[in-house]
């Protein structure tokens, strides 16, 4: 009976070890997991040099656009949707990223314009001191 008793109370041990790991296992996999502070940090930097490039003259709405998903993300957050956070932090970087391209493109362009006027008016000139010789 003594012996009985012995495994008995090993068993109860071995079941509340196992339920212990069991829950334990389960607590970890429920905790929170880390908000995307890189993705978040990458956009807000993506975001500022996008507004150093003027693009809120150039490519406003692309600059709007990320500044709107950099918020989402930021409630995400907040709301503990870091999956959801993270992909709105990416979609700010990337719209913030295309607000500098079209920025750049339009100064560029801008500068070609310029460049082609300047052309224009040396031709203009080259011609008028050619027919007054």
């Amino acid at each position: 009976m003594n012996t009985d008793t012995i495994r008995s109370a090993f068993m109860r041990i071995g079941l509340f070890t196992t339920l212990m790991l069991a829950t334990l296992t389960l607590v970890a996999c429920a905790s929170a997991p880390l908000p995307p502070t890189e993705s978040l940090n990458n956009a807000r930097d993506a975001i500022a040099s996008a507004e150093q490039a003027e693009a809120r003259q150039y490519a406003g709405a692309e600059l709007e656009e990320a500044n709107s998903h950099l918020a989402a993300a930021v409630k995400a957050v907040e709301a503990e949707r870091m999956a959801e956070a993270e992909r709105l932090a990416r979609q700010a970087r990337v719209a913030a990223e295309l607000a500098i391209a079209r920025t750049e493109a339009a100064k560029a362009a801008e500068i070609n314009r310029e460049m082609g006027r300047g052309a224009d008016a040396l031709d203009e000139e080259m011609q008028r001191q050619g027919d007054q010789q």
